[in-house]
């Protein structure tokens, strides 16, 4: 004896919505949870990583957040640099970003793989933290022919051997110097881009460097505020050595993430969007911005905690 079923599509149809209501209400969250990629930095030197990305990602929304009220980071130690990064990296995702960039490279290095490691699991599924350190030193390879390369960055990224550590892993072929530039970022936010105590402090610290391996042939700057102060830094090296910025290299590295995975690309709006945050005063961190930014911009204010500054 055969036995028909028959089944009424609308009936089911009906019968399914009603407990996708149910489990929504069970289990809250947002179907279209798509927000801006956050990009975080201790000051305005992310600006120039920011632009890069934009550069790279056009159709993409960002959000930036400096943490002027407490830059620079570099002198800091570890403890402070994690609590203040990672401060930084909830209020982003508290905005609706679903990945952040830690445009910071001092954040980067000494706080970015303890929040990865200990953080992130907490903050929310599928979120997702990224640096500054990992795309250059993937890159170094392709910029050297000496095999010899150097790296200028601010007392906290050196300090952290970050860099000596992730190319060792990357390139063990590679001879890593480093050198700590702690007056260039009190410079570069002082508008003093080529004042005699620039020029002094540009060349103190190449000379330092070239001191370290004279067959270098590629400088990487490690840190964001040093494209600003480019010319000096060319002008004090032979022209055999090149230099290199991290704006041009970060941005194609994260789109060719986004194009590898989809389900974090499908979470970022596509408005073309850039907005602005500072935890210090918004108005000085419009006019300071332009020379970083290259371009008019507006600030909003907010606090991160500021009184364990």
């Amino acid at each position: 004896m055969r036995i028909m079923f028959t089944f009424d599509s609308n009936k089911i149809n009906s019968l399914l919505a009603e407990e996708a209501i149910l489990m929504i209400g069970l289990f809250p969250f947002k179907m279209n949870e798509a927000g801006p990629i956050g990009v975080f930095d201790s000051g305005y030197g992310g600006l120039t990583v920011l632009k890069g990305l934009v550069k790279s990602l056009p159709k993409y929304d960002f959000l930036y957040l400096g943490d002027n009220a407490r830059a620079p980071y570099g002198p800091r130690s570890f403890e402070r640099i994690y609590e203040f990064t990672l401060q930084g990296v909830k209020h982003l995702f508290n905005q609706g970003c679903s990945i952040v960039i830690l445009a910071c490279n001092t954040a980067s290095a000494e706080a970015l793989k303890t929040i990865q490691q200990k953080d992130l699991h907490h903050l929310g599924a599928n979120k997702k933290v990224l640096g500054v350190l990992r795309p250059t030193t993937e890159s170094v390879f392709d910029y050297t022919q000496t095999k010899e390369i150097g790296i200028l960055g601010t007392s906290g990224t050196i300090r952290s051997k970050s860099y000596l550590i992730e190319i060792k892993r990357f390139f063990p072929q590679i001879l890593v110097h480093q050198q700590a530039c702690p007056m260039w970022v009190p410079l570069v936010e002082n508008a003093e881009l080529s004042s005699v105590g620039a020029v002094y402090f540009v060349k103190k610290y190449i000379e330092s460097l070239l001191q370290k391996g004279p067959n270098i042939d590629a400088i990487f700057l490690a840190c964001t505020h040093y494209p600003l102060l480019y010319n000096l830094i060319r002008r004090s090296l032979p022209n055999h050595i090149n230099v290199y910025g991290q704006a041009d290299l970060v941005g194609p590295k994260l789109a060719t993430y986004l194009s590898r995975h989809s389900g974090i690309d499908i979470k970022c709006l596509k408005n073309s969007k850039v907005r602005f945050m500072t935890t210090d005063d918004p108005e000085n961190f419009e006019r300071q911005a332009k020379l970083f930014y290259g371009k008019p911009l507006h600030a909003q204010k907010v606090n991160l905690g500021i009184q364990s500054a």
